[in-house]
C-alpha cells in the first residue's frame, strides 16, 4: 500500500491499561523481534499512550491501515491521516493468529 511500512507499537503498559492485567501476553521485546522479522516492516515505533494519536500526529502518514475488524469510525487517527490528505484502510485478519482467541481457547 506504500513505500515505507512503520508499524506503531503500544508499550506493555499501554496494553495492559487497554486490555487488562494479564497482557500483554507477549512482552514488547518479543513483539518487536517478531514484527522485524515480517519483510515488509521498514520501522517499529512504541508509543506509551492508549492510542497513537500523538504518532499520527507526527509522522503524518499518507496510509493508515487497520485490521478489518474496527469500523472506519471507529479508527483513531482517521481524522488526523484524512485531513492531511491520507486515506484509511483496513485489511482482514488471518484466520487462527487472534491473542485474544489463543487466551479464550487454553482458558
Amino acid at each position: 500500500m506504500g513505500d515505507l511500512l512503520i508499524v506503531g507499537l503500544n508499550s506493555d503498559d499501554s496494553v495492559r491499561r487497554l486490555k487488562g492485567s494479564n497482557r500483554p501476553v507477549n512482552p514488547l521485546a518479543k513483539r518487536i523481534a517478531d514484527l522485524s522479522s515480517v519483510e515488509p516492516v521498514g520501522h517499529i515505533v512504541v508509543f506509551e499512550e492508549d492510542t497513537p494519536e500523538a504518532l499520527l500526529t507526527a509522522l503524518e502518514p499518507d496510509i493508515l491501515v487497520k485490521g478489518a475488524d474496527y469500523k472506519r469510525d471507529e479508527i483513531v487517527g482517521r481524522d488526523i491521516v484524512e485531513r492531511g490528505g491520507g486515506r484509511v484502510e483496513t485489511v482482514p485478519y488471518v484466520a487462527g493468529k487472534s491473542t485474544t482467541r489463543k487466551i479464550a481457547s487454553s482458558s
